[in-house]
């Protein structure tokens, strides 16, 4: 019986590797061919030499990095008081941070648009962050939640208020080590959201990573194979470092000596 739910496994796996890297492979090959007759790597040779590249990926970093420390700003003091104060609150605020998957992206741009046009707010950048912020909520609240319920939030707080700790300092010397794990899994899925995002970007006339790439798609067809597969390495560097950066055993809890 081990033998064969063992085979079970390993099929179901193979399958599973296969369904994911067979359009990878695909991309890559492609991307490959745009000498004709040999395999070169001119399509990225070609990106990598374009200027609205690096201008593109760098406006999509800034909106990226904006858009995590903000995110970080509201949710991680939001969903700490919540566990320290307001557990009966947890409910309502769950079924608001699943409003980006019921409004469709598209949606909700067209209705910032038209309500702040009459205020020329749709050249400021912080419309932009602000709506990310709102995709990302989501998936940035419950790694918050996830990480916060593994350790125990009121012991560690009366601890550091016994030290003379105040709220700055428990939450940016107790409360933040403590959810590094889980930080980086919400910085992870926040970045994978924003950095090739084209629907809020493009509609609000703002460069993007994901504007760019649709540019290239429009115009070209080796260059965005080699953009998607960019992308995706980008993707899986981001989450090497979160694997080398979150080492170490989730939960752990903070020295309370340097809290004085």
């Amino acid at each position: 019986m081990k033998k064969k739910s063992s085979f079970f496994v390993w099929l179901i796996l193979i399958i599973g590797m296969i369904y994911f890297f067979l359009p990878l492979y695909a991309t890559f090959d492609f991307s490959l061919r745009m000498v004709k007759d040999r395999l070169s790597f001119e399509a990225y040779r070609v990106v990598f030499s374009d200027p609205l590249f690096y201008i593109n990926f760098g406006y999509s970093l800034i909106w990226s990095v904006m858009t995590i420390i903000l995110s970080l700003l509201l949710v991680v003091p939001t969903v700490y008081w919540m566990h320290l104060r307001l557990p009966h609150w947890r409910p309502t605020i769950e079924f608001l941070t699943l409003f980006p998957f019921v409004v469709p992206a598209v949606v909700l741009t067209f209705g910032l648009i038209r309500l702040y046009a009459p205020f020329k707010l749709l050249g400021n950048p912080l419309l932009l962050i602000s709506t990310y912020v709102v995709l990302s909520l989501p998936f940035m609240f419950r790694s918050v939640d996830a990480g916060l319920r593994a350790i125990d939030v009121r012991t560690l707080t009366e601890a550091a208020q016994s030290l003379g700790a105040g709220w700055p300092t428990i939450l940016l010397r107790v409360i933040f080590p403590n959810l590094r794990v889980s930080l980086l899994n919400a910085i992870f899925l926040t970045f994978a959201i924003t950095i090739g995002e084209f629907t809020v970007a493009s509609l609000l006339a703002w460069e993007s990573f994901g504007v760019y790439i649709r540019y290239m798609g429009a115009m070209r067809a080796y260059e965005p194979a080699a953009l998607a597969f960019i992308a995706f390495g980008i993707t899986w560097g981001i989450m090497g470092l979160i694997q080398f950066f979150g080492r170490g055993t989730p939960g752990q809890q903070a020295q309370l000596a340097g809290s004085r």
